[in-house]
Formats: C-alpha cells, structure tokens, sequence
C-alpha cells in the first residue's frame, strides 16, 4: 500500500483515471457477466484512491484485443493519454488492455512518455521506472503468448473434428455466417451510394437556389438604374 502511495502523486489524482473495459466476443459480453462486475468495479477502486475524475471507457466490449479488429475505445484511450490527461489508466488484467505486443507496448511507451501510471489489482505500475517496465512488458508477453495457446487449441480442435467427419456442418455455419457478412456489406455500400446521390442533389438544389437568387438581385439593380 505504501509503495501504491509513493507513486500516486497529487498531479496523477488531478488529471484523473480511466477504466477500460473489454471483453473478446459478444457471447463473453451475454454469458460471462462477473467478468464485466470486476471490471466495472475499478471505477470505485479508482474514486477511493481520490482520483478527481474517473471515466469508463467500454466501447470495445465483444472486441477482440488481437489486433485483426479496430478498437475505437482503445483509440480513445490513447488519445486521451497522448493529450496529457491520464494520471491512470485501470484494467483487471494485460489481456484487457491489449493481446498483442503492438498495442501493449505502443501503450506502456506512451504512458512512459506522458507519466501515466497503469493499475491492475495486483499493484500500481509506472513505464518509466525500469522494474515496473519489465514487469509490464512481461505481463503483456503473457498475455499474447495465452492467445497463441489459444488458436494452436482451436486449431488442433478443427483438425480433430474433420477426422471425425463433423467439420461439414461447422463449414456450413462458417458459410452462413459469411453469407449475412456479405450482404451487411452489400447493404452498407448501397447505403453509402444512396447518401452520395442525395449529397449532389443537395448540391445541385443549393446552387440552383443560389444562381437564382443571383439573377433577382441582378435584376432589381438594373431595374434601378
């Protein structure tokens, strides 16, 4: 506790923390619900620790942290500590933050930067002390090498499957799952085709408006003279 104190300091408390929640697929986000309450839970670990501000950041739950997909939260999340007004940032764990060594190391090199501490349950963590950065370079080793792990199982478990002749229906719910992919995409570019059209309509309403009003102001000067 006392060496948590030593390295909150009163200009840390003032710029104020942020939480960031995440979770990896949208089926964590409907079944695995106490993962989201110890999440959550860290903005009132971070108001008892006196932080004058504390903001949640969860727009990237049902996210993967691999890095194959955009992150808008954790976007934000860097800008904000980029701008200078991070004292903290909070997650339950590594894993959260990032699972690749990209994201985590852009991450502690920024906060290393700026002076933004890190925080998990298991202690306060400052990027530009050496011991603290090779802790956390470690824990985010951890953490990519766990995703690793993770497909080399998914992997095999595919394999296995089409010796047993049972990937032809787990095929057929990749398809489908594809097929509804493809016609979001399809709907979102006939969307966007629409809105350019009423965008030159627009234009071209504007300026028919504008050449017209063009032509009476002419016209009432020449009826002057």
């Amino acid at each position: 506790m006392n060496e948590m104190m030593n390295k909150l300091t009163a200009e840390h408390l003032e710029r104020g923390a942020i939480v960031y929640v995440r979770q990896s697929s949208m089926r964590q986000v409907v079944n695995n619900l106490e993962s989201q309450r110890l999440q959550y839970a860290l903005a009132q670990r971070a108001r008892e620790l006196s932080f004058q501000s504390v903001e949640i950041i969860d727009e990237d739950l049902g996210r993967s942290g691999s890095g194959s997909t955009a992150r808008p939260g954790f976007e934000r999340l860097m800008s904000a500590v980029c701008a200078g007004n991070v004292g903290a940032v909070f997650s339950i764990e590594a894993s959260r933050l990032a699972r690749n060594g990209r994201d985590w190391h852009n991450l502690i090199e920024l906060c290393g930067l700026v002076g933004t501490l890190i925080i998990d349950p298991e202690g306060v963590y400052d990027p530009r002390l050496s011991n603290d950065r090779l802790l956390l370079g470690l824990k985010g080793t951890m953490s990519e090498f766990e995703l690793s792990l993770f497909r080399q199982r998914s992997m095999e478990a595919i394999r296995q499957k089409a010796k047993r002749g049972e990937l032809r229906e787990l095929k057929r719910e990749w398809l489908h799952t594809r097929n509804l992919e493809e016609q979001y995409l399809e709907d979102e570019l006939q969307l966007k085709a629409t809105l350019e059209c009423l965008q030159r309509l627009l234009c071209m309403i504007a300026l028919k408006q504008l050449l017209l009003n063009s032509s009476r102001a002419f016209l009432v000067r020449l009826s002057r003279q």
